[in-house]
């Protein structure tokens, strides 16, 4: 028997980090097909600026704030979501941030945010969720992760690190999931033209347009893959990166993003009230 896919008019599709970027999109174009979208984040303004666009188009999208660090509140929306909007039947978690980490400047707390919002987060809103599909006998997660997670890259030290963690932990979670009739996928994207990716100022190569970037992951979803990855031509470069060995790789990185020339940075990260008086 094939694993369940969810389709329209199936129950919820509920998407977190559904305020900005690639979650608004993908949130407005999965409405467009007739899908009931469950939009959560912190920002309300944004959430309800997102419902009026959504307003038009075939499905609905429903608006609940909720910040995916807090543990309870992120189970008390899973319920208050199949209370007012019926079984979530598609989960896609796809709330993240991204803060450059350098070697020389190492700053916890970065990591400690990071960690917070792109792994932990994720977790907090699939065990509540999962449960529910347990109960309704089936269902589907997509997990957001990222290329970085594939092998380190210059600056993302903390963001790689919680994004390789997420490909792991779909692939350990699939062998179970698979016995009580839950897919789940996990997204590896490269370089798209959100918010998020305004404040890179390096090149990025193969920048995706979020518009054709939503609308890969959502024919992703559809299909059902465990993978889903886009631009091809940029991450199966990727990916076959990450079977050099280190030496070759560290070299062609090096070179590829001018690494090895960029100037340290010495400033101070240590917090104020543990520094030596």
């Amino acid at each position: 028997m094939s694993l369940y896919r969810a389709t329209p008019g199936d129950g919820v599709a509920w998407i977190t980090g559904a305020s900005t970027g690639l979650g608004r999109e993908l949130a407005l174009q999965m409405a467009a097909l007739g899908y009931d979208v469950a939009a959560t984040a912190r920002g309300e303004d944004a959430l309800s600026a997102l419902e009026r666009d959504s307003a038009a188009l075939e499905g609905t999208v429903r608006a609940f704030a909720c910040d995916v660090t807090d543990r309870a509140a992120m189970a008390e929306t899973v319920g208050t979501i199949e209370a007012q909007a019926g079984p979530v039947r598609l989960a896609v978690f796809n709330a993240g941030i991204y803060i450059p980490t350098h070697g020389e400047a190492l700053a916890p707390d970065d990591f400690d945010k990071t960690f917070a919002v792109n792994l932990t987060g994720v977790l907090n809103g699939l065990a509540p969720v999962v449960e529910r599909m347990k109960a309704h006998g089936c269902g589907q997660v997509v997990i957001v992760a990222s290329v970085s997670g594939y092998s380190g890259l210059p600056s993302a030290s903390a963001y790689g690190a919680t994004k390789a963690a997420l490909i792991n932990m779909a692939e350990s979670l699939s062998f179970d999931f698979s016995k009580m009739n839950i897919r789940i996928q996990v997204v590896n994207p490269g370089f798209v033209d959100t918010p998020a990716t305004e404040q890179n100022a390096y090149e990025m190569p193969y920048l995706m347009p979020v518009e054709k970037a939503a609308a890969r992951m959502l024919a992703g979803i559809e299909n059902g893959g465990f993978e889903i990855t886009f631009p091809r031509r940029f991450t199966w470069q990727l990916k076959l990166l990450r079977m050099l060995p280190h030496p070759l790789y560290f070299a062609i990185m090096n070179r590829a993003t001018g690494w090895s020339t960029r100037p340290l940075d010495f400033r101070d990260t240590t917090p104020a009230a543990n520094r030596s008086r």
